[in-house]
């Protein structure tokens, strides 16, 4: 959420802000109501001084024996109290429409994001790796895991209907081996601690990384008000709503593999085979939480740690710099890794890792020490997949597959498969 303060004092750098996203201006409408608001909390402020210094007037009145001043002095007062409680509760109605309106306003992009309109403007940063050179045909990852036996769409269908599959035998150890790898690689190489976090989370959790109130649409909603989680990206950078960190903690660094769950509600036609969008998924997830010296050096450093999962696979990818059309509502600036699948002959989205600036610390009001004058600053935080791990398994199965419709296991995912070298038809 953006400070109210910063938009008064930069009215036109918002409105350039939204123009970049493709956005209205909207800081004239925010300062009025603003304005609206400020003058209603010193009315209520001006009478409850008056209500104040009118009531120790009566006493002086009253010892000087005036009936006549101390009664109409009662009776402003009576006036006031009569008075105040509107007043009160229009500050409060203003208050949460200023709250509602900044709640919805997307983050300021980084200077150095590229303009454009959607996915067209993105720009590639790098690109790692080879496509796979073989000579038999490409097959899309349900042609093979459903060639192969282990993977079944029909079956989860019946049991809750479309976007979801059930992966069986070999493709379901070999999801766990991607999962467990994933964390073994980020916790013991690349320093984030392993958490498991819940995976319903409150209101107030989901608006403090930006998910409510304007993506409602986009979650599950359970009968008792809490939420399932879209990604741990809620739970675990709400582990420090509501504090004020000493700064040498900074950065805390957070990883989870959990099942994330979206409505989709939004794509229907898009991806409707396979396993490409599901309504659940598995994910690693990193998170970080710095102060803002540090943010723009963690947002590289969490791209290469999800950038060196592929690598480790042996998966061609390329990195790309997202444009203004088509970044997050919390993003500052964000790198999407794209892994290829030869079944598709495209590159897809695998990892999505996002600066957020104080964004999110300052909706979930966590807060830092600054060391050089002790003041108490908003955090910074960025979040990224390291990786989907759906998305990982069809990249192994779609890259790794061999002439006779069986799929070998990549070196590194060895050890989590209990001796098995390649996924073969079920028997």
């Amino acid at each position: 959420m953006l400070d109210i303060k910063w938009i008064r004092d930069n009215p036109a750098a918002l409105d350039a802000a939204l123009a970049r996203r493709g956005a209205e201006p909207l800081a004239n409408t925010l300062i009025s109501l603003d304005e609206r608001r400020r003058a209603i909390v010193q009315k209520a402020q001006e009478m409850q001084s008056r209500r104040n210094a009118a009531s120790k007037e009566i006493g002086i009145a009253m010892a000087q024996k005036n009936s006549e001043l101390a009664e109409r002095l009662k009776a402003e007062v009576a006036e006031i109290k009569t008075l105040l409680p509107a007043a009160e509760d229009e500050e409060r109605k203003l208050s949460a429409e200023l709250t509602d309106a900044l709640s919805r306003i997307p983050n300021i992009p980084a200077a150095d994001v590229p303009d454009g309109k959607d996915e067209h403007g993105n720009v590639e940063k790098h690109k790692w790796g080879q496509k796979p050179g073989w000579n038999h045909k490409p097959l899309e990852h349900y042609e093979i895991g459903e060639a192969l036996g282990w993977m079944d769409f029909e079956g989860a269908a019946k049991i809750a209907g479309s976007r979801f599959t059930i992966l069986k035998g070999q493709l379901a150890r070999l999801e766990r081996a991607l999962g467990q790898f994933m964390l073994d690689t980020h916790t013991q190489e690349h320093g984030y601690l392993e958490v498991q976090p819940p995976l319903l989370v409150k209101d107030d959790a989901m608006f403090g990384t930006g998910q409510l109130p304007k993506f409602a649409e986009d979650l599950f909603r359970t009968t008792d008000g809490r939420w399932l989680i879209p990604t741990a990206e809620v739970s675990l950078t709400n582990l420090v709503r509501e504090e004020i960190l000493e700064h040498d903690v900074l950065p805390l660094r957070f990883t989870a593999l959990t099942p994330c769950f979206r409505s989709e509600a939004g794509s229907a036609g898009r991806d409707t085979r396979g396993m490409l969008r599901q309504h659940q998924f598995n994910k690693v997830e990193l998170v970080s939480i710095t102060d803002a010296d540090s943010s723009k050096a963690e947002h590289e450093r969490m791209t290469e740690c999800a950038e060196n999962v592929l690598k480790k696979l042996g998966l061609h990818f390329r990195t790309m710099t997202l444009c203004t059309g088509d970044m997050g509502f919390g993003s500052q600036k964000t790198y999407d890794i794209e892994v290829w699948l030869p079944g598709q002959d495209t590159y897809r989205e695998i990892s999505s890792c996002s600066v957020c600036g104080d964004f999110q610390g300052r909706r979930m009001n966590a807060r830092y020490r600054d060391p050089n004058d002790r003041s108490i600053k908003f955090v910074h935080t960025l979040n990224g997949s390291g990786v989907a791990v759906g998305r990982a398994l069809i990249a192994v199965v779609e890259n790794y597959l061999n002439e006779d419709g069986s799929v070998t296991i990549p070196d590194v995912l060895l050890p989590y498969m209990g001796g098995l070298k390649k996924i073969e038809k079920a028997s």
